[in-house]
């Protein structure tokens, strides 16, 4: 459906931001397209657990920091609307890891290490994104925040944006799937 050409002519990246609603059917059309690298943004919290108590309490505490960081941001105080959006887009990620099972629910956040294993598994390999990367998101973090309470944290290789000591979002690369001979 793409019409890529073979990869002595054409290199692939896959950008994949907030896409863990359907992880394996990620995993599984990242691999199919073979792309040198693909870079994550996710959520960093364990929203994908079998036991329901443990994904409440996991979700508690990852909702209850961002209630906090959209209470305490410029960007909401500025506009009523923008914290009402996004208490909504919130209160229906709750609603779906609190009251819906199977198919049903979709929200199902995963923490760094358990994207490590799926990718691993998956044929791909965690690359550095470097201290270059990491000077120009604290740069950035500076410049759009005023320093309040926003930090960015380089942790093997990955970056973490934190508010406070929590981290929220965590962005890292994969070096690309190699494809195993065919015959």
């Amino acid at each position: 459906m793409l019409n890529i050409r073979p990869s002595n002519v054409e290199a692939v990246a896959v950008n994949s931001v907030f896409h863990s609603r359907a992880i394996e059917k990620v995993l599984d059309l990242i691999k199919q397209i073979e792309p040198k690298i693909v870079v994550m943004a996710e959520q960093e919290a364990n929203h994908n657990g079998s036991v329901f108590i443990n994904r409440i309490n996991e979700a508690w505490v990852y909702y209850s920091t961002m209630f906090d960081l959209l209470e305490n941001s410029e960007w909401t105080k500025r506009s009523t609307l923008g914290l009402e959006i996004a208490g909504q887009h919130l209160g229906r990620e709750i609603y779906n890891l609190a009251a819906c099972e199977g198919t049903k629910r979709v929200v199902r956040h995963e923490t760094l290490g358990q994207w490590r294993v799926r990718f691993n598994s998956a044929g791909f390999n965690l690359v550095s994104l470097g201290s270059n990367t990491y000077r120009h998101a604290n740069m950035l973090l500076a410049l759009y925040t005023n320093g309040k309470r926003y930090r960015v944290e380089e942790k093997d290789g990955c970056l973490m944006l934190n508010w406070h000591s929590h981290t929220l979002i965590t962005t890292s690369a994969w070096h690309g799937y190699v494809a195993k001979s065919r015959d």
